[in-house]
C-alpha cells in the first residue's frame, strides 16, 4: 500500500507528491503573498471537498491548520504567483489528480 505524503516548497512555488520518499509527480503552485503568507509546518489533510465553489475551484484538499487547505483556482494566471491569502492554490487538474491520489490523513510539509 503506497504511503503518500506532500512536500510544499513555498521558496520555488511547487508541490512534490511522495510515495515512500520517491517523488512522483510535482506540481506549479500559488502560494500566499506577503502580508498572509502560506504558514511553514507540519499538516494533515483533514478533508475533500469536491466543487467548494467561490474562488477554490474544483477541489477544496482542507489542512489541520485551520482555514488553509490546498485548492484549485478560478483563476488559473495566479499558479506560480504569491497571490493567495496563505493557501496553496494549484491548478483545477493537478487537485484533482491529487484529491483522486491521496487519502485524508496524508502528512503535508510545508517548507522555505
Amino acid at each position: 500500500m503506497p504511503r503518500y505524503r506532500i512536500i510544499v516548497d513555498v521558496s520555488d512555488r511547487k508541490l512534490h507528491l511522495l510515495d515512500d520518499d520517491r517523488v512522483v509527480r510535482t506540481f506549479p503552485v500559488g502560494i500566499g503573498k506577503m502580508l498572509t503568507e502560506t504558514p511553514i509546518g507540519e499538516y494533515t489533510i483533514m478533508n475533500k471537498q469536491p466543487n467548494p465553489g467561490g474562488p477554490f475551484g474544483v477541489y477544496w484538499l482542507g489542512l489541520s491548520k485551520p482555514h488553509y487547505g490546498i485548492h484549485g483556482t478560478n483563476n488559473p494566471s495566479s499558479i506560480g504567483k504569491q497571490v493567495s491569502h496563505g493557501c496553496v492554490r494549484m491548478y483545477n487538474e493537478d487537485v484533482t489528480y491529487l484529491a483522486n491520489t491521496v487519502p485524508i490523513g496524508t502528512h503535508v510539509t510545508i517548507r522555505q
